[in-house]
């Protein structure tokens, strides 16, 4: 399990993220029109998975902007912003910001995706969300960056994972 902050307060996950050069686990998650998208859906095509707790907060929502800007430069590759919340909250936050470059999905339904790939914070005032990460995928869906935010109020690394897929 993964050891990370909240406001400084130690907190934990599940498990940790996915193994860099391993295949990605399949997984179904509800869309801001309440479908299913999988994994499978994305076949031949790269991907950043952009994880956080909620787009409701600061960081989160933030987040969502950068990699919205960065997407439309990004060939061949799709930007799925993951989280809990529900996909009204997902589509009303998109429309709010004018959000087009990226996917919202959500887990709310039983929280697999988050289990699975070792995101769920176990304990704390978040517990059962997911944590701050961001996983990059190639083509075949191969793991090819992870990156676990120690510390839930801070950024990820926003190049590194861009980097990650050029």
């Amino acid at each position: 399990m993964a050891k990370i902050t909240l406001g400084g307060n130690a907190t934990e996950t599940t498990g940790n993220l996915p193994e860099i050069g391993s295949k990605a686990s399949e997984f179904t998650l509800t869309t801001s029109e309440l479908g299913s998208r999988k994994l499978s859906d994305y076949n031949g095509k790269k991907l950043l998975l952009n994880i956080f707790p909620s787009v409701d907060t600061g960081v989160c929502a933030t987040s969502a902007r950068k990699f919205n800007e960065s997407a439309s430069k990004l060939k061949n590759t799709t930007v799925l912003c993951i989280s809990r919340d529900l996909p009204f909250a997902q589509a009303r936050f998109c429309a709010a910001e004018g959000i087009e470059n990226l996917e919202m999905l959500s887990d709310f339904k039983d929280g697999s995706f988050g289990k699975e790939y070792g995101l769920e914070i176990t304990n704390g005032a978040f517990q059962a969300l997911h944590s701050r990460a961001v996983i990059t995928l190639d083509e075949n869906h191969t793991v090819l960056y992870t990156e676990q935010v120690p510390e839930i109020g801070q950024e990820p690394n926003y190049q590194a994972a861009i980097n990650s897929l050029q």
